[in-house]
């Protein structure tokens, strides 16, 4: 069974450093250490301006599962909910996008 990539991208109603960060280590409070993750990063916008990248969000999360049931898990979670409760206020746009990941050699 494939991996699961849990890819979401919040653009804040305050866009400013200090409201990113605020969301970042939300998401590490809340986001890490659930069941059946073998990655998890959260982190901000790079200073990187190419043409094809896309900058409208403030702050990423990746987070790649075992399998859509830790996934589906990880949905249902208290501290998901946790998170939300807290942090859905300051969203202006959340855009997620997951996928299952091919097995690479």
């Amino acid at each position: 069974m494939a991996a699961l990539s849990h890819a979401v991208y919040f653009t804040l109603k305050e866009r400013t450093p200090a409201a990113a960060a605020r969301l970042v280590e939300g998401c590490r409070k809340w986001l890490t250490g659930h069941p059946g993750t073998l990655f998890f990063s959260a982190g901000t916008v790079a200073d990187y301006d190419r043409q094809v990248n896309d900058r409208d969000f403030d702050v990423a999360l990746v987070i790649v599962f075992e399998s859509h049931a830790a996934h589906d898990a990880y949905q249902q979670a208290p501290r998901h909910d946790s998170f939300i409760a807290e942090h859905s206020p300051s969203w202006a746009k959340v855009r997620v996008f997951d996928a299952d990941l091919a097995a690479h050699e």
